[in-house]
């Protein structure tokens, strides 16, 4: 199912990817991570390290064996440059070996991961395990923390918070600049069911992008960032049959 950049261009396509690893690390897993990945593996806790090692092979393994046609093992990654201070440490990641066209935004959430894989697009995606909601006052606007308040049950204030937390989360992504950008400025209309179109005003940063919701089961929410000004068809894909994996 190897799909080279210039067909999966051709399709105009974003492929979205869903899935979820075990509580075990697996020996296979190890076996396809780089230095950077087992180093960084090695320093979380036991079930944090496992899933982190889990997801990053699961990535490597979509990657390489369904678009780059290489071994999961010979992908190498790297970091496009900051859009705002142009480090080239903390830009969104980028594939560096094979060369490519294609690009990719992974999110997870313990055992839990999604990624979304185009042909030169920037993208953002985001997944999150619902609980109790302890940051909204931080993260939301005015409006959508007026909003929040005013719903009468305490699912749909979760609900609202957390279409918003990943809409937020997705556009940060896909702009480049992360978390580090001020939350409580991006108004991302949790009212809506969606699509919306989200604004992202940053001087040199500014751009207008196209949201939608993803429904991946109970208990998570998801969210996906793309360019409003070139919105690409989304298939959802699975990675049952990819060797090593578990997919929900």
């Amino acid at each position: 199912m190897t799909e080279t950049s210039g067909r999966f261009r051709e399709t105009g396509a974003i492929h979205v990817w869903h899935g979820r690893v075990g509580d075990q690390t697996l020996p296979s897993d190890l076996l396809v991570l780089g230095d950077d990945e087992l180093r960084l593996a090695g320093r979380a806790s036991d079930l944090r390290a496992t899933h982190y090692a889990g997801v990053h092979a699961a990535v490597r393994r979509v990657l390489g064996s369904c678009y780059l046609g290489v071994s999961p093992a010979d992908v190498r990654f790297g970091r496009h440059a900051c859009p705002r201070c142009a480090d080239p440490g903390h830009g969104r990641p980028r594939i560096e070996h094979p060369v490519t066209a294609l690009d990719f935004s992974l999110s997870r959430s313990g055992p839990h991961w999604l990624l979304a894989v185009t042909a030169g697009e920037q993208v953002g995606v985001d997944i999150e395990r619902c609980a109790p909601d302890q940051v909204a006052e931080v993260a939301l606007t005015d409006d959508e923390l007026d909003l929040m308040r005013r719903a009468d049950l305490p699912e749909r204030r979760q609900e609202l918070f957390y279409r918003a937390w990943t809409r937020k989360e997705a556009v940060l992504k896909a702009c480049g600049v992360g978390m580090v950008a001020e939350l409580r400025d991006l108004e991302t209309r949790p009212a809506d069911a969606g699509p919306v179109t989200v604004g992202y005003g940053e001087p040199g940063l500014a751009g207008r992008w196209y949201v939608r919701d993803l429904a991946l089961g109970p208990g998570l929410v998801g969210a996906l960032a793309q360019d409003a000004g070139r919105v690409r068809p989304v298939v959802i894909r699975q990675a049952e049959s990819l060797p090593g994996m578990w997919q929900l």
